[in-house]
Protein backbone atom coordinates (compact mmCIF):
# COMPACT_ATOMS: atom_id res chain seq x y z
CA UNK A 1 0.00 0.00 0.00
CA UNK A 2 1.31 3.57 -1.00
CA UNK A 3 1.02 6.50 0.72
CA UNK A 4 2.17 9.14 -0.81
CA UNK A 5 4.64 11.32 2.28
CA UNK A 6 6.60 13.75 -0.75
CA UNK A 7 6.15 16.04 -3.66
CA UNK A 8 8.81 13.54 -5.67
CA UNK A 9 6.57 10.99 -5.20
CA UNK A 10 3.45 12.83 -6.22
CA UNK A 11 5.51 13.96 -9.17
CA UNK A 12 6.28 10.92 -10.37
CA UNK A 13 3.20 9.25 -10.14
CA UNK A 14 1.92 11.89 -12.37
CA UNK A 15 4.19 11.69 -14.71
CA UNK A 16 3.47 7.64 -15.29
CA UNK A 17 0.09 8.54 -15.23
CA UNK A 18 0.38 11.01 -18.27
CA UNK A 19 2.49 8.37 -20.12
CA UNK A 20 -0.24 6.04 -19.69
CA UNK A 21 -2.90 8.62 -20.41
CA UNK A 22 -1.00 9.98 -23.42
CA UNK A 23 -0.91 5.94 -24.75
CA UNK A 24 -4.76 5.36 -24.38
CA UNK A 25 -5.23 8.23 -26.42
CA UNK A 26 -3.36 7.30 -28.98
CA UNK A 27 -4.59 3.65 -29.15
CA UNK A 28 -8.02 4.96 -29.55
CA UNK A 29 -7.34 7.02 -32.20
CA UNK A 30 -5.51 3.99 -33.83
CA UNK A 31 -8.91 1.46 -33.19
CA UNK A 32 -10.46 1.19 -36.04
CA UNK A 33 -12.08 -1.79 -38.14
CA UNK A 34 -9.54 -3.98 -39.66
CA UNK A 35 -6.93 -3.23 -37.38
CA UNK A 36 -5.23 -6.23 -35.43
CA UNK A 37 -5.38 -6.39 -32.16
CA UNK A 38 -1.37 -6.86 -31.74
CA UNK A 39 -0.77 -3.70 -33.75
CA UNK A 40 -2.34 -1.42 -31.16
CA UNK A 41 -0.19 -3.18 -28.50
CA UNK A 42 3.08 -2.73 -30.85
CA UNK A 43 1.94 1.17 -31.17
CA UNK A 44 1.45 1.05 -27.15
CA UNK A 45 4.88 -0.43 -26.66
CA UNK A 46 6.43 2.30 -29.03
CA UNK A 47 4.63 4.91 -26.73
CA UNK A 48 5.16 4.06 -23.36
CA UNK A 49 9.14 3.27 -24.46
CA UNK A 50 9.32 6.97 -25.91
CA UNK A 51 8.39 9.10 -23.11
CA UNK A 52 10.79 6.82 -20.70
CA UNK A 53 8.84 4.36 -18.91
CA UNK A 54 8.09 0.84 -19.15
CA UNK A 55 5.00 -0.84 -19.31
CA UNK A 56 3.70 -2.82 -16.16
CA UNK A 57 1.33 -5.68 -17.81
CA UNK A 58 4.01 -6.99 -20.02
CA UNK A 59 5.84 -10.12 -18.25
CA UNK A 60 3.65 -10.14 -15.56
CA UNK A 61 3.07 -13.34 -14.12
CA UNK A 62 0.63 -13.21 -10.82
CA UNK A 63 0.29 -17.03 -8.71
CA UNK A 64 -2.78 -17.80 -10.15
CA UNK A 65 -1.71 -17.15 -14.12
CA UNK A 66 -0.21 -20.09 -16.43
CA UNK A 67 2.44 -18.06 -18.06
CA UNK A 68 3.92 -14.39 -17.67
CA UNK A 69 1.26 -11.74 -19.55
CA UNK A 70 2.54 -11.51 -22.62
CA UNK A 71 1.22 -7.73 -23.90
CA UNK A 72 1.45 -4.51 -23.03
CA UNK A 73 -1.80 -4.07 -23.54
CA UNK A 74 -5.20 -5.78 -22.33
CA UNK A 75 -7.16 -5.53 -25.38
CA UNK A 76 -11.00 -7.02 -24.34
CA UNK A 77 -13.40 -7.17 -27.25
CA UNK A 78 -17.23 -7.33 -26.51
CA UNK A 79 -17.51 -10.11 -24.12
CA UNK A 80 -14.08 -9.83 -22.79
CA UNK A 81 -14.54 -8.30 -19.62
CA UNK A 82 -10.68 -7.36 -18.55
CA UNK A 83 -6.95 -9.21 -19.37
CA UNK A 84 -7.72 -9.87 -23.50
CA UNK A 85 -4.77 -10.85 -25.01
CA UNK A 86 -3.51 -8.84 -27.79
CA UNK A 87 -2.99 -11.09 -31.08
CA UNK A 88 -4.15 -11.66 -34.29
CA UNK A 89 -8.11 -10.77 -34.08
CA UNK A 90 -9.45 -7.76 -36.50
CA UNK A 91 -11.71 -5.23 -34.99
CA UNK A 92 -15.02 -5.28 -36.82
CA UNK A 93 -17.76 -2.56 -37.26
CA UNK A 94 -19.61 -2.45 -33.90
CA UNK A 95 -17.30 -3.99 -31.94
CA UNK A 96 -16.76 -2.44 -27.94
CA UNK A 97 -13.10 -2.44 -27.65
CA UNK A 98 -11.85 -2.43 -23.39
CA UNK A 99 -8.75 -0.84 -23.54
CA UNK A 100 -6.25 -0.96 -20.35
CA UNK A 101 -3.05 0.31 -20.28
CA UNK A 102 -0.42 0.18 -16.77
CA UNK A 103 3.14 2.27 -17.16
CA UNK A 104 5.36 2.95 -14.66
CA UNK A 105 8.60 5.31 -14.05
CA UNK A 106 11.22 5.28 -11.63
CA UNK A 107 9.26 2.29 -9.83
CA UNK A 108 6.08 4.20 -9.50
CA UNK A 109 2.94 3.30 -11.90
CA UNK A 110 0.14 4.45 -12.86
CA UNK A 111 -3.08 2.07 -14.40
CA UNK A 112 -6.35 3.08 -16.23
CA UNK A 113 -8.59 1.74 -18.89
CA UNK A 114 -11.21 3.05 -21.28
CA UNK A 115 -13.80 1.30 -23.43
CA UNK A 116 -14.45 2.79 -27.14
CA UNK A 117 -16.71 1.81 -29.62
CA UNK A 118 -15.17 0.71 -32.95
CA UNK A 119 -16.96 2.55 -36.05
CA UNK A 120 -20.66 2.78 -35.29
CA UNK A 121 -22.18 0.44 -32.43
CA UNK A 122 -25.86 -0.13 -31.84
CA UNK A 123 -27.09 3.13 -28.70
CA UNK A 124 -27.22 -0.41 -26.10
CA UNK A 125 -23.46 -0.39 -26.02
CA UNK A 126 -23.11 2.98 -25.69
CA UNK A 127 -25.41 3.48 -23.40
CA UNK A 128 -23.51 0.42 -21.35
CA UNK A 129 -20.27 2.57 -22.30
CA UNK A 130 -21.51 5.57 -20.50
CA UNK A 131 -23.06 3.87 -17.68
CA UNK A 132 -19.10 2.43 -16.80
CA UNK A 133 -17.61 5.69 -17.25
CA UNK A 134 -20.50 7.07 -14.82
CA UNK A 135 -19.43 4.49 -12.60
CA UNK A 136 -16.48 5.25 -12.39
CA UNK A 137 -17.16 9.16 -11.96
CA UNK A 138 -19.32 7.93 -8.77
CA UNK A 139 -16.76 6.20 -7.24
CA UNK A 140 -13.70 8.77 -7.79
CA UNK A 141 -16.19 10.99 -6.07
CA UNK A 142 -16.38 9.10 -2.74
CA UNK A 143 -12.90 8.58 -2.41
CA UNK A 144 -12.11 11.32 0.38
CA UNK A 145 -10.80 11.34 3.41
CA UNK A 146 -12.55 10.36 6.37
CA UNK A 147 -14.84 7.68 3.99
CA UNK A 148 -13.95 4.23 3.70
CA UNK A 149 -13.42 1.50 0.90
CA UNK A 150 -16.87 0.48 1.10
CA UNK A 151 -18.01 4.23 0.32
CA UNK A 152 -16.22 3.69 -3.47
CA UNK A 153 -17.75 0.24 -3.55
CA UNK A 154 -21.34 1.80 -2.53
CA UNK A 155 -20.91 4.66 -5.22
CA UNK A 156 -20.24 2.25 -8.37
CA UNK A 157 -22.24 -0.58 -7.31
CA UNK A 158 -25.51 1.73 -7.21
CA UNK A 159 -24.82 3.30 -10.46
CA UNK A 160 -24.58 -0.35 -11.75
CA UNK A 161 -27.82 -1.48 -10.75
CA UNK A 162 -30.04 1.89 -11.73
CA UNK A 163 -29.12 1.19 -14.66
CA UNK A 164 -30.13 -2.62 -14.79
CA UNK A 165 -26.17 -3.71 -15.67
CA UNK A 166 -23.99 -6.62 -13.59
CA UNK A 167 -21.15 -6.65 -11.92
CA UNK A 168 -18.45 -9.56 -12.55
CA UNK A 169 -17.91 -11.67 -9.30
CA UNK A 170 -14.35 -10.73 -7.62
CA UNK A 171 -13.39 -8.53 -10.16
CA UNK A 172 -12.52 -4.87 -9.22
CA UNK A 173 -9.52 -2.34 -7.81
CA UNK A 174 -6.65 -2.13 -6.06
CA UNK A 175 -3.94 -0.40 -4.25
CA UNK A 176 -1.01 1.22 -6.99
CA UNK A 177 2.28 2.30 -5.87
CA UNK A 178 5.64 0.78 -6.31
CA UNK A 179 3.93 -2.56 -7.40
CA UNK A 180 1.19 -2.18 -10.44
CA UNK A 181 -1.64 -4.69 -7.66
CA UNK A 182 -1.27 -3.67 -4.08
CA UNK A 183 -3.38 -3.60 -1.25
CA UNK A 184 -5.84 -2.54 -0.50
CA UNK A 185 -8.70 -4.35 -2.56
CA UNK A 186 -11.14 -1.69 -4.34
CA UNK A 187 -14.19 -3.85 -4.85
CA UNK A 188 -17.27 -3.24 -7.01
CA UNK A 189 -20.07 -3.96 -4.53
CA UNK A 190 -20.31 -2.92 -0.95
CA UNK A 191 -21.88 -1.40 1.78
CA UNK A 192 -21.04 2.56 2.71
CA UNK A 193 -19.32 3.30 5.77
CA UNK A 194 -17.76 0.01 5.97
CA UNK A 195 -13.81 -1.17 5.38
CA UNK A 196 -10.61 0.40 5.02
CA UNK A 197 -10.63 4.15 6.12
CA UNK A 198 -9.62 6.19 3.58
CA UNK A 199 -6.44 8.80 4.32
CA UNK A 200 -4.71 11.48 2.74
CA UNK A 201 -1.93 10.27 0.20
CA UNK A 202 -3.85 6.60 -0.06
CA UNK A 203 -3.27 5.91 -3.72
CA UNK A 204 -5.99 3.68 -5.58
CA UNK A 205 -7.26 2.40 -8.52
CA UNK A 206 -10.73 2.31 -9.17
CA UNK A 207 -12.24 0.01 -12.21
CA UNK A 208 -15.65 -1.17 -12.75
CA UNK A 209 -16.81 -3.32 -15.22
CA UNK A 210 -20.43 -3.88 -16.20
CA UNK A 211 -21.96 -6.57 -17.77
CA UNK A 212 -25.32 -6.14 -20.13
CA UNK A 213 -28.24 -8.08 -18.83
CA UNK A 214 -27.47 -7.76 -15.03
CA UNK A 215 -25.54 -10.98 -14.80
CA UNK A 216 -22.00 -11.25 -12.75
CA UNK A 217 -20.39 -15.23 -13.51
CA UNK A 218 -17.59 -15.06 -16.12
CA UNK A 219 -15.07 -17.31 -17.53
CA UNK A 220 -11.43 -17.94 -17.90
CA UNK A 221 -10.30 -18.87 -21.24
CA UNK A 222 -8.20 -21.38 -22.26
CA UNK A 223 -5.24 -18.75 -22.68
CA UNK A 224 -5.35 -18.95 -18.45
CA UNK A 225 -6.08 -14.79 -18.89
CA UNK A 226 -8.99 -13.50 -20.84
CA UNK A 227 -11.82 -13.43 -18.17
CA UNK A 228 -15.19 -13.23 -20.53
CA UNK A 229 -18.82 -13.46 -19.54
CA UNK A 230 -20.12 -16.53 -18.63
CA UNK A 231 -23.29 -15.84 -20.92
CA UNK A 232 -21.84 -14.17 -24.07
CA UNK A 233 -23.30 -10.04 -22.72
CA UNK A 234 -20.82 -7.08 -23.58
CA UNK A 235 -19.04 -5.83 -21.35
CA UNK A 236 -17.18 -2.06 -20.58
CA UNK A 237 -14.33 -1.32 -18.27
CA UNK A 238 -12.82 2.34 -16.95
CA UNK A 239 -10.18 2.75 -14.60
CA UNK A 240 -8.41 5.91 -13.04
CA UNK A 241 -5.57 6.15 -10.67
CA UNK A 242 -6.39 7.99 -8.09
CA UNK A 243 -4.76 9.98 -4.88
CA UNK A 244 -6.87 10.51 -1.68
CA UNK A 245 -5.77 14.01 -0.82
CA UNK A 246 -7.27 16.56 1.77
CA UNK A 247 -8.67 18.76 -1.04
CA UNK A 248 -10.60 15.75 -2.52
CA UNK A 249 -9.67 12.71 -4.96
CA UNK A 250 -7.06 13.45 -7.44
CA UNK A 251 -6.93 11.51 -10.80
CA UNK A 252 -3.52 11.10 -11.70
CA UNK A 253 -4.35 9.43 -14.80
CA UNK A 254 -6.47 11.65 -16.63
CA UNK A 255 -5.46 13.38 -20.17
Amino acid sequence: MVVLKSEAEIATLREAGRIVATTLAAVASAARPGVRLIELDELAAELIASGGAKPSFLNYHPSWAPIPYPGVLCLSVNDDVVHGIPGQRELAEGDLLSIDCGAYVDGYHGDSAITIPIGRVDQAALRLSDATAEALAAGIAAARVGARIGDISYAVESVARAAGYGLPDGLGGHGVGTAMHEEPSVPNTGKPNQGLPLREGLVIAIEPMLIEGGGSRCRTLADGWTIATADGSRAAHFEHTIAVTADGPVVLTAP
